[in-house]
């Protein structure tokens, strides 16, 4: 066989099966061409009806609603800005008193902070004052006290030695008392 014969005849069944898968597309295209007109058909006598009574209804009773709302809003407008404005006027004499009650606080502490450290210096400065005149007491004081009392001692024990030895005693064996109490 000739190679062109071969290449026609393939060809040829190429062809025919081009045309049979056309034929069953378009069979399949019609079938469900058909089947959606069908559906179409039903949405539109069953579906639409009831979307559109529906739609009816729901209008009819929303639209009171609405019109009710609405007319509350223009009612109660005035109010509400009233509310508003009241608010807004008590929040601003809030803020006002807040500050000015900042800045009372503020100063009765930083007052308070000063008194301290006035308090503290004063303490302070006493306390330095105690112990420098606690120092000049025991210089100017207490040091001349203790000399002169170190000066009476002696002179007291002096005396005391000179005068005590005439008077010591001597009893018949030649010992003094005061050696005999001992």
């Amino acid at each position: 066989m000739d190679p062109i014969t071969v290449f026609i005849g393939v060809t040829m069944v190429a062809v025919l099966l081009q045309a049979f898968v056309l034929v069953a597309m378009y069979l399949a295209v019609r079938k469900i061409g058909a089947k959606v007109e069908s559906l179409a058909t039903e949405v539109q006598d069953n579906v639409l009806p009831k979307v559109s009574s529906l739609a009816t209804d729901m209008k009819d009773k929303v639209l009171p609603a609405v019109d009710t709302a609405h007319a509350m809003l223009i009612e109660l407008k005035p109010k509400i800005e009233t509310v508003v404005d009241d608010v807004s006027s008590t929040t601003s004499m809030v803020r006002a008193q807040v500050v000015r009650i900042d800045a009372a606080l503020t100063d009765v502490v930083d007052r308070t902070r000063l008194q301290v450290i006035r308090a503290d210096e004063m303490v302070s400065h006493t306390m330095d004052k105690i112990e420098e005149t606690g120092d000049m007491v025991r210089k100017t004081v207490v040091s001349p006290v203790k000399h002169i009392s170190g000066v009476v001692r002696g002179v007291s024990t002096g005396f005391e030695v000179f005068f005590g030895a005439k008077r010591r005693r001597r009893n018949g064996n030649g010992v003094s008392q005061d050696e005999m109490f001992i």
